[in-house]
């Protein structure tokens, strides 16, 4: 079932039992972790969320971490859940942490993949540069568009990441479903460290790859000031995107820390 209120965000929910919201990262959209929530419907209400800016949610001129946790706080009121698991990667980790921070009583937990409650900086340039050249080669394939990104960007993955994103008007033009002038105004914004007055002491997961450079072991103090109950785990011969590389391990590890049990 789509849900859109308010808040401005596009949701899509299945299964019954305890509320699961899943973020997505930056460019993506909330059917990226799709696999993931299959892994959780048959015990879980999982909720695919696209972020604002992203997918068919609403469009923003001005966000950062806290009106992204926000508009979440917003559209789980309305649907009447009190409490939900946040699960989020990359940019929708940090959104996750952020929410959690804001709004305790609302977060059953957290798990956090591979991103930490630090400042990073600039890496998606060339990304903002092959996204905006698309944009202004008004493009009529997706071959098109993966060959114009291709000048800027080498991993045909990334690439593909990306073209879930492109889709088709009426008019035979490919357009990108995300906001790319609001990313690109407000992308200094979501590199910022989540702001915190008061530690989250609920119960935390943060899953990081090992081969990934997103969360070293001199953050693991930085996630412990803000979440001092969190458990690490480090997936072995993985990169940043743990669901995608290794989806099995990634989604046993969620089920079990969420449910208690193993798919």
């Amino acid at each position: 079932m789509t849900e859109t209120d308010s808040s401005g965000l596009n949701v899509i929910s299945e299964g019954e039992g305890a509320d699961v919201v899943l973020l997505h990262g930056l460019f993506g959209m909330g059917a990226n972790l799709g696999g993931l929530a299959r892994s959780l419907r048959d015990v879980c209400r999982v909720h695919l969320v696209d972020l604002p800016d992203h997918g068919r949610s609403g469009w923003t001129r001005q966000s950062d971490l806290h009106s992204m946790a926000n508009a979440l706080a917003h559209w789980l009121q309305a649907q009447s859940i009190a409490g939900a698991h946040c699960v989020g990667h990359s940019l929708g980790g940090k959104v996750a942490m952020q929410f959690a921070l804001d709004h305790p009583a609302s977060a059953a937990s957290v798990v956090v993949a591979d991103i930490a409650p630090v400042a990073y900086s600039r890496s998606h340039d060339a990304v903002f540069a092959a996204l905006s050249a698309v944009d202004a080669a008004g493009c009529r394939s997706r071959a098109e568009a993966d060959a114009i990104m291709a000048g800027e960007i080498d991993d045909a993955g990334v690439r593909q990441f990306l073209l879930m994103s492109l889709y088709r008007r009426e008019d035979g033009s490919y357009h990108w479903r995300f906001n790319l002038e609001g990313l690109q105004r407000n992308y200094a914004a979501y590199l910022q460290a989540p702001a915190f007055d008061a530690a989250f002491d609920g119960p935390a997961l943060f899953i990081r790859g090992a081969l990934s450079s997103y969360v070293k072991d001199e953050y693991l103090a930085d996630i412990h000031a803000a979440f001092p109950a969190a458990s690490v785990e480090t997936m072995a011969d993985c990169g940043h995107w743990l669901h995608a590389e290794q989806p099995a391990v990634f989604n046993s590890l969620v089920r079990k820390f969420i449910v208690g049990e193993a798919d």
